[in-house]
C-alpha cells in the first residue's frame, strides 16, 4: 500500500510507520488523518508483523498536531466522510484503531497538539534527549481535551493540567518526562531508532499471539473497575488456552529450543 504522507518500511517482524510532512513539522493533514488508519489496518492484518515503531520524519519533531494553516483555511476534513464531526474522525494511533499488535513510538522531537495522541495510546516511548511536550490548544482558542485526557492515564494529575493551562509557555523537556514515568528510555538523536529496534526485536522473539492479548487486557483494564479488569482478563487468558503458542512455548522450554510460534492472521 502507497502512502502520501506516511512512509511504511517492514524489515522482518517489525513495521516501521513514519510520520512524513517534515515540512510540516509533521502535522496531521486531512490526507494523514484517513492514511493512518489504513497503515494501522495494514499492520494488523500482516501475520509476519509482531510489532511496530511510530516516529517521525526529520530531528524536528515527531508532530505538531492538526496542520493549523489547513485549520485555519478552513480545511477540517479529518478522517473518513462518515465519521466527521465525531469522535470516530479521531483514529490517529494504533489504540484508537483497534490494532494490538504492540507500538513502540520514537520520539525524535517536539510534540505538541493532536500528536499527543500517539504519546497517550504507546506502549513503550523512547525519546531523543532533545525532545520536548507540550499542549497549545488553549492558546489558540480550542479546548485543550481529547490529549489530556488520554496522558491523565499516564501521568500525574498535575503535570497534565499544566501543560495544559498553560498552552505551550512552558514545555516538559525529555527529562522531565522520564522523571515522571512517560518514557522508558531517554537516548542521543543517533540512538533513538537503535535502541527502538532493540526492543522491537526483543518483543519480536515473543509468541505474537500472547503479546496482543497480554497488550489488550492491559490497556481494557483502564477502562473498568478492578474487579471487572480481571474477570476480563481472565476470560481472555481462558481463550489463549486453546491457542497453539500456549502449548508450543512450554514444549519448546522443555525441549531447550527457540519455539515455532504461530503468526496471527
Amino acid at each position: 500500500m502507497e502512502f502520501e504522507t506516511l512512509l511504511y518500511e517492514k524489515r522482518d517482524a517489525v513495521a516501521v510507520v513514519t510520520l512524513n510532512r517534515p515540512e510540516r513539522l509533521n502535522a496531521i493533514n486531512g490526507v494523514m488523518s484517513r492514511e493512518l488508519p489504513r497503515a494501522w489496518q495494514q499492520v494488523m492484518k500482516d501475520p509476519e508483523v509482531v510489532v511496530a515503531i511510530l516516529t517521525g520524519a526529520g530531528d524536528r519533531a515527531l508532530c505538531t498536531g492538526f496542520d493549523m494553516l489547513d485549520f485555519a483555511k478552513g480545511d477540517t476534513e479529518v478522517g473518513e466522510p462518515e465519521d466527521r464531526g465525531s469522535l470516530a474522525s479521531v483514529r490517529f494511533t494504533a489504540l484508537q484503531n483497534g490494532c494490538w499488535k504492540p507500538v513502540i513510538t520514537a520520539v525524535n522531537g517536539m510534540v505538541t497538539g493532536g500528536g499527543l495522541h500517539f504519546i497517550a495510546g504507546s506502549d513503550l516511548i523512547v525519546a531523543a534527549e532533545h525532545a520536548t511536550f507540550f499542549e497549545n490548544h488553549v492558546r489558540v482558542g480550542l479546548i485543550s481535551g481529547l490529549e489530556p485526557v488520554g496522558l491523565a492515564r499516564r501521568l500525574p494529575l498535575e503535570a497534565v493540567l499544566r501543560m495544559s493551562l498553560l498552552g505551550g509557555a512552558e514545555r516538559m523537556s525529555a527529562a522531565r518526562a522520564y522523571d515522571l514515568g512517560l518514557l522508558g528510555d531517554v537516548v542521543s538523536k543517533e540512538e533513538l531508532m537503535p535502541r527502538a529496534r532493540e526492543l522491537a526485536a526483543k518483543i519480536a522473539e515473543c509468541s505474537p499471539a500472547a503479546l496482543m492479548a497480554s497488550k489488550r487486557s492491559i490497556w481494557e483494564s483502564l477502562d473498568r473497575g478492578l474487579a471487572d479488569a480481571l474477570e476480563n482478563t481472565w476470560s481472555i487468558i481462558r481463550d489463549h488456552t486453546g491457542h497453539p503458542d500456549a502449548r508450543e512455548g512450554p514444549r519448546a522450554f522443555a525441549e531447550k529450543r527457540k519455539p515455532r510460534w504461530k503468526p496471527v492472521e
